[in-house]
């Protein structure tokens, strides 16, 4: 039997996210997929900020922008003309490194993870499926199919990364609850001409329901995105030509060249649970959502990230197991708020009621231009879409307020004129950060955990973002505050990380900085 530490059903993003950030951490890890290659098809297409600042966490973030096209507006179309023009390229400015929306198909998102991961010396074992598994308390043990021969492989852990259909999902007997929305949705990448915004997102909306034009490639094509004509709900096959005179009139473009068209219906679902013993459901496997706003391959990746860095400290003995206990709990209320979220505003969008499509189409883009067009809507906006406002408060391993700040908040960014505070973030560790003035008591008694502790210069900046003037946060790997103390008190900090076992990885590494030392940002 061969053996490794995190086996992972999938190489979708979420798996390749998965993969990659264990691997930064030093785990092994066995990734697989029954796909014979990576996908071709552009599919998910929005890259939210907060997944890009998870992609610099490990370092593939500049290939990723290399890719991938920047949407600098946002154009609302109605029948009688153009209703409002709305600035994407920097509407999160000071909420995030990354304060624009960006588009990149999941295709080529993909096959840059994969690059990277190759590099780390893992490999995709494609054509891969995934028979049966046990969860023996102390191990799993799975049995892998491929060219009609079979493995046995042990793990510390499994992950079902494995998409809608989860045999991980399947085999852990882990219902699915939810359904499917009325409306198919036809889905086009093509090549064409018409009032394309460049570098820009167009939207359609009007009495009979909505259409969506975005950049796909930098080598020009566009995806067409829009609710499958009433006339062709019901057949049982779907060609473009059918629905190319719709499609062209909602959209505003002369259809030159399809290179992808299909139809879908839209699900929504959330699992009953996302963690059953040693066994994790990341993405797809644990919920399905509607495309709006674009949350759902950012969500997978999310789903990543969190559980990454702690099975990485518990297998690697960092850690107390009881610290996996806060996946679940904090990724599945984030899902089935989501869930909520998105239904809302699908329900909204799709609507056949006369009443809603008025709205949609006279008062919703004045709404939408007087909104962001305020640096408070902008940047509100921004922290719903971009995943930013994603906070776990509520869950089991968060703890205190100081300033606007909580355990369990995503670390505020901040930026000066010499760097930011997520810098640091790139060590994938534990860290305190003080900004303002750190007593040198803390730093001495804080020194025994082996946290690296990090002070940076109070600013107007800081203020700005929520944090308080000498607090001290306990930062997780991740990037979320895990501790926010409004006092410098080390015996708060050394009862919260006893209490988990946390040690740091500064042991086996080089910091990332002597702690102590001070960043300025000012």
């Amino acid at each position: 039997m061969s053996k490794t530490r995190v086996l992972i059903a999938g190489a979708g993003p979420t798996g390749l996210t998965l993969a990659l950030w264990l691997t930064r951490l030093g785990v092994p890890v066995r990734i697989f997929d029954k796909a014979a290659a990576p996908g071709e098809t552009s599919r998910a297409l929005a890259v939210q900020a907060r997944t890009l600042e998870f992609h610099r966490q490990i370092g593939v973030v500049d290939d990723v922008l290399a890719e991938g096209v920047k949407i600098e507006r946002l154009t609302v179309h109605t029948p009688a003309g153009v209703a409002a023009r709305l600035p994407l390229s920097d509407f999160g400015r000071g909420v995030s490194p990354y304060s624009f929306a960006f588009a990149l198909p999941q295709d080529i998102h993909e096959r840059v993870l994969i690059a990277h991961l190759e590099r780390a010396g893992v490999t995709v074992e494609r054509s891969t499926e995934l028979v049966a598994f046990q969860d023996r308390g102390d191990a799993v043990v799975a049995t892998l199919s491929k060219e009609g021969r079979t493995e046995t492989v042990g793990a510390a852990y499994l992950v079902g990364c494995d998409g809608a259909h989860s045999a991980v999902r399947h085999g852990l007997k882990v219902g699915f609850p939810g359904g499917a929305y009325e409306q198919s949705f036809y889905v086009a990448d093509v090549k064409g001409r018409g009032e394309i915004t460049r570098n820009g997102m167009d939207t359609t909306v009007s009495a009979y329901g909505f259409a969506i034009v975005m950049p796909v490639r930098q080598s020009g094509s566009v995806r067409l995105i829009g609710i499958v004509p009433k006339a062709h709900e019901t057949d049982e096959t779907i060609s473009f030509e059918a629905i190319r005179a719709d499609v062209e009139r909602d959209t505003g473009v002369t259809v030159d060249e399809v290179n992808w068209f299909s139809t879908y219906r839209v699900h929504h679902r959330v699992a009953e649970r996302f963690r059953v013993g040693r066994v994790f459901l990341c993405g797809d496997a644990g919920h399905i959502h509607s495309p709006a706003g674009g949350q759902g391959m950012n969500t997978g990746m999310g789903d990543a990230v969190n559980l990454a860095w702690k099975l990485a400290a518990v297998v690697q003995g960092r850690a107390d197991p009881r610290l996996l206990d806060s996946y679940e709990p904090e990724r599945i209320a984030f899902a089935r708020k989501l869930i909520e979220s998105t239904d809302t505003a699908f329900r909204f969008i799709t609507s056949r009621s006369r009443f809603i499509g008025l709205f949609r189409r006279y008062l919703m883009p004045k709404i939408l231009n007087a909104l962001l067009h305020t640096s408070f809507g902008s940047r509100f906006f921004f922290g719903v879409i971009s995943q930013a406002a994603i906070q776990y408060r509520a869950g089991p391993i968060s703890a205190g307020t100081a300033g606007k700040v909580s355990g369990g908040d995503r670390l505020p960014y901040v930026l000066g004129p010499n760097g930011d505070n997520f810098e640091p973030l790139r060590s994938l560790d534990w860290q305190v950060h003080v900004y303002g003035e750190i007593t040198c008591d803390f730093r001495a008694m804080l020194a025994s955990t082996g946290i690296p502790v990090h002070a940076f210069a109070w600013s107007d900046a800081t203020e700005k973002a929520g944090l308080q003037r000498d607090a001290a946060y306990l930062v997780r790997p991740d990037g979320y505050v895990a501790l926010a103390s409004p006092v410098q008190e080390a015996a708060v900090f050394q009862r919260y990380l006893a209490g988990l076992a946390i040690k740091p990885r500064t042991a086996e590494r080089a910091p990332y900085r002597v702690p102590g030392t001070m960043h300025s940002l000012a």
